[in-house]
């Protein structure tokens, strides 16, 4: 086994671990201290918010590095298919290491915050990194995935602003829904077209078939299992935006209406 093949190994499991102390334990010191609201939530409450905080602890590492890779990685820009960067792989390894730690979570609290899709999305791309780490392929489109992670953090503040029962109309509420939904769009769907359009491009290409067939098919089709719940996710997100948009304004009108009889 060489050092590179123990580095990742090790990273995998450091990460698994990391995340289930920070579920397990820091999430519940820092969340009492950031906000007493905590303590008044129901146990089944608090599980899904712990598992929300570390979802996103891993969003902004993996997201921010991934970003990093995708700007900045020669190696990986020249060539993505192939290109060998360590920073990638590793960035990889923490995210597959989260996924078997939320995985673990799931199962366990299954009553609680068990998710079919969430069980469908963890395995795809578990599967998928798996030939990112074990033959060394794809590590930069691997972390151009990762960028998807971005937007997770707004989507679980929404959670976290609902659990403490702020207004729905409340400026922190609507500012962050507006964020999520545009932030969601540009990194999980406005990504596609581009995204497959250079997969087009390298189509039967030497690079591309010296890939082998298992792993072609696996780059794809767990690429269309993924797009196809981010559009689910982006059409109910999406739904949720307009409807508290268009709630804002009757609610204003409303408020001008009732200003206007009192003038």
């Amino acid at each position: 086994m060489d050092t590179n093949t123990i580095l990742l190994i090790s990273t995998c499991f450091a990460s698994f671990f990391t995340f289930q102390i920070i579920f397990h334990v820091v999430s519940y010191w820092f969340s009492a201290k950031i906000s007493p609201g905590f303590n008044n939530l129901n146990f089944k409450k608090k599980i899904e918010w712990n598992s929300r905080v570390v979802s996103t602890c891993h969003s902004l590492v993996v997201g921010l590095v991934g970003l990093y890779i995708c700007l900045f990685d020669e190696a990986g820009i020249a060539d993505p298919l192939w290109g060998d960067t360590s920073l990638g792989k590793v960035n990889v390894a923490i995210a597959s290491g989260y996924l078997v730690s939320d995985l673990l979570i799931l199962i366990w609290y299954w009553k609680v915050i068990g998710d079919k899709y969430f069980v469908i999305h963890h395995c795809t791309a578990l599967y998928a990194y798996h030939f990112v780490l074990n033959d060394g392929v794809l590590v930069y489109v691997g972390n151009f995935r990762l960028l998807a992670e971005l937007s997770s953090p707004f989507v679980n503040q929404r959670w976290f602003f609902e659990a403490l029962k702020y207004p729905k109309f409340s400026k922190a509420n609507v500012i962050n829904g507006i964020l999520m939904t545009v932030v969601f769009f540009v990194v999980r769907i406005a990504s596609i077209p581009p995204y497959y359009g250079y997969m087009y491009s390298v189509f039967g290409t030497e690079a591309y078939m010296r890939l082998g067939f298992l792993i072609q098919f696996s780059w794809i089709s767990t690429c269309v299992v993924l797009d196809v719940m981010n559009v689910m996710w982006m059409i109910k997100i999406s739904k949720g935006c307009i409807k508290v948009i268009s709630l804002l304004r009757q609610e204003k009108a409303r408020k001008s209406l009732q200003n206007g009889k009192l003038d």
